[in-house]
């Protein structure tokens, strides 16, 4: 049986940073006679697969017309291609802890047997990492994402971004930023700990850069407590006196603080603001009910409460930001009021990764295509359920 996974993670440890598509392709080659390989990334609206090398020769390949490369980002599983003179490619997913990264294309002259796709396949995963991992030492790979200029405000957002998804035990997570290049002051940050996921949705104030910058102050002091132990509470209440004592009531941020227990489906809740939960459950769409309490840094001191909410296996979770379901282009009714729930619906038999993706564009096409009006965030969470899950608390 080919064994490429050795010798691909060797080559990829000791290659520069901005070499790692290079390196696979030569190892690729060696092990498993590869005739070459190619390095695909999704750029940051996930709308296309964009090349890694020669980008100013190489097309992109766009998901919505390269029906190949896009089964394999969609579905996360290999797809073979057998072209008329023999040759085969084999598109791999590239992806790392439930994160869709972008492609791995490996051509072979022939049509490779089951054991050298599961071996190609095996060097993909490793080259994923690696390539999360160098995105902090190089930029090459965030470049090939953009397809545009990012404005300073949505550079600083990315870059504060945990990731586009993660799946963590019976949790599937995704998230979704728009407009991407131009971003102000929304945003989502999550961590996975043991059988505990902590989510929150921002729904920044103000525009551009002076929106950003409040975002990230409000972001660290979330994370400065939540790796220092604290509880939602303490997040929360850290938070908003840091917003506080920095602006003295003049400016606030709207924000919701969820914590998954995954083992029993068990959710506990902080709502600061105006990002919204809803619930999609056998087909139908339903908001969870909180109690709305102050914005962080509205007031010095002021203190939080909890709540719970209970899941059911096979329950999803959307999260938006006002900009989603506020939205009110050219007069029609608001985005939330019934064009959003059904949106989420049509979800129904799509992964989270997908799912975010798909609220996003029918959000875009209620506007018909026009600019959004304000930033937006949907984020997307599936709890399959788990078979350590007891009792389960259900409101």
């Amino acid at each position: 049986m080919p064994e490429a996974s050795g010798p691909v993670s060797r080559a990829l440890r000791t290659a520069p940073p901005d070499q790692l598509p290079e390196a696979a392709d030569a190892v690729l080659r060696q092990t498993l006679g590869a005739a070459r390989a190619e390095v695909f990334v999704a750029d940051y609206r996930s709308s296309g697969l964009w090349p890694v090398r020669d980008q100013e020769h190489a097309d992109g390949v766009p998901l919505r017309s390269q029906g190949v490369a896009q089964r394999c980002f969609s579905s996360q599983q290999p797809v073979l291609d057998t072209a008329d003179d023999g040759r085969c490619r084999a598109y791999l997913p590239l992806s790392v802890w439930g994160e869709r990264l972008g492609v791995l294309l490996v051509e072979f002259p022939g049509v490779p047997d089951a054991a050298t796709v599961a071996a190609a396949r095996d060097a993909a995963g490793d080259l994923a990492v690696a390539v999360r991992a160098a995105d902090r030492e190089t930029d090459r790979y965030r470049r090939v994402r953009r397809r545009e200029r990012l404005s300073m405000a949505a550079e600083m957002q990315w870059d504060l971004l945990p990731g586009r998804s993660v799946e963590h035990g019976d949790v599937l997570l995704a998230g979704q930023l728009e407009p991407a290049y131009t971003v102000g002051g929304d945003h989502f940050d999550w961590s996975v700990d043991s059988d505990r996921l902590t989510l929150t949705v921002l729904n920044g104030a103000g525009n551009g850069l002076s929106a950003s910058l409040l975002t990230a102050v409000t972001v660290n002091a979330m994370r400065n407590a939540r790796r220092s132990g604290g509880s939602l509470v303490e997040q929360a209440e850290l938070a908003s006196d840091t917003i506080f004592y920095q602006h003295r009531g003049e400016r606030h941020v709207a924000t919701l603080l969820l914590e998954l227990d995954g083992r029993r489906g068990v959710v506990r809740a902080v709502d600061a603001g105006s990002p919204r939960v809803l619930r999609l459950r056998g087909g139908r769409v339903t908001p969870v009910s909180l109690e709305q309490q102050l914005p962080l840094g509205m007031f010095a001191e002021t203190r939080y409460a909890v709540q719970e909410f209970g899941l059911e296996p096979g329950d999803r979770l959307f999260v938006v930001s006002d900009g989603v379901y506020a939205a009110e282009p050219d007069e029609q009714e608001p985005y939330g009021a019934r064009a959003m729930a059904r949106a989420m619906r049509s979800t129904r038999l799509q992964p989270a990764t997908e799912a975010v993706g798909t609220v996003m564009r029918e959000l875009h096409a209620y506007h018909v295509d026009a600019d959004l009006r304000d930033d937006a965030v949907v984020v997307c969470l599936d709890w399959r359920g788990s078979s350590r899950s007891g009792d389960v608390t259900r409101r």
